[in-house]
């Protein structure tokens, strides 16, 4: 089975006091660092690749984790056949120059599901959460590469470019090869940004590679998770609730992934397994309360992303409340992107009665 990093800091019938609302850095400082993409020059030693990611797996793990530990917080090429050597006008300058890149780039059109977040730039992206591998392309066409993206399971956005690479591998007897034009789709289980494009190449020996042509596009469907409905576009915020009108907390704590993709499955897995563990675990008075709610997003920390964030709630808010766009600690820029939040369908027991709850704040 599949293993996911997992911080999870519960509010359930055996936790009296949640933790107050915010980032919970017990929770952050927990976490795994984000698996770092490796997107390999591609030369006789490299092979397209992709990951492949099974969301029901990947929620029942979540599911049997919360059940077995609800308050753990640390369940966690093608080959090419130029010349050796490259020619004088070979030059990743001259290659930079050609106008056939920003030419393409420029007029491609945008993919049917999709949304252009950057276009014709001098890099590939990086820093995205959730990397799942990449494969070439015989000619520049968005279409084919969002095709491939969306046979891809867990694919969010993918990234398409021209990239300057080494015919064959350099190495010290041939420290400058000649230079094969490879196109590359690079396929995301996160969101990229328009500041995702910040790889602007290397140098293998003394071949430099270089990047150019680069769009970037993120798929604008979101899928329901069964059992939950009333999906809401948070944005760029998180939902910062209120205590509910008999003064009760309705915030039920956190879970963060570190690895994987982004997948709303797994919070909605998360937050009905744990209104089955407070179920079978009430307060000696009886009470318990059930997750009716969730807020997920990708949390990054100075622009590079740390997990997906998971808030549960056992009653729903509306996106007014969305007012928690980020903090600082310390020298480091807290930030949230791609933020959504869901209500359970299933049933809504623990629902406050007699009052009004959901004025603006």
């Amino acid at each position: 089975m599949r293993s996911f990093a997992l911080v999870a800091l519960l509010a359930g019938a055996a936790i009296a006091n949640p933790v107050p609302q915010g980032f919970d850095w017990d929770a952050i400082d927990s976490l795994d660092p984000v698996p770092t993409a490796d997107v390999p020059v591609v030369d006789a030693e490299a092979a397209a690749t992709t990951l492949i990611y099974a969301s029901a797996t990947a929620a029942a793990s979540v599911s049997s984790a919360v059940l077995a530990s609800p308050t753990d917080a640390s369940l966690k090429a093608r080959q090419a056949t130029s010349q050796n050597t490259a020619s004088q006008s070979d030059t990743a300058e001259n290659w930079l120059a050609e106008s056939t890149w920003a030419n393409d780039a420029n007029s491609a059109l945008t993919p049917a599901g999709y949304n252009l977040v950057y276009q014709n730039a001098a890099g590939s992206s990086e820093r995205v959460y959730g990397y799942m591998g990449y494969s070439t392309l015989d000619s520049y066409d968005a279409g084919v590469c969002a095709s491939r993206c969306n046979a891809v399971t867990g694919c969010l956005s993918f990234n398409i470019y021209y990239e300057r690479d080494p015919a064959v591998d350099a190495t010290d007897d041939y420290p400058l090869p000649a230079s094969v034009t490879v196109i590359k789709c690079v396929y995301w289980g996160g969101a990229i940004t328009p500041g995702s494009p910040t790889n602007v190449g290397q140098y293998r020996k003394q071949f430099h590679v270089v990047i150019a042509g680069s769009n970037g596009y993120i798929s604008n469907t979101i899928a329901t998770p069964a059992g939950y409905s009333g999906v809401q576009s948070l944005g760029q915020g998180a939902i910062n609730a209120l205590n509910d009108c008999n003064g009760g907390y309705t915030y039920m704590g956190v879970k963060v992934f570190s690895s994987g993709v982004f997948d709303i499955g797994k919070c909605a897995a998360a937050c009905s397994a744990q209104s089955a563990y407070n179920r079978a675990h009430p307060a000696k008075n009886g009470y318990f309360q059930t997750c009716q709610f969730f807020n997920t997003y990708i949390l990054y920390n100075n622009s590079v992303p740390i997990g997906q964030y998971c808030s549960l709630y056992n009653e729903t808010w509306p996106a007014a409340y969305a007012t928690n766009t980020g903090q600082y600690r310390g020298k480091n820029k807290y930030t949230i992107g791609y933020s959504f939040a869901f209500s359970n369908s299933t049933g809504n027991v623990d629902q406050p009665q007699g009052c009004v709850n959901k004025a603006s704040p």
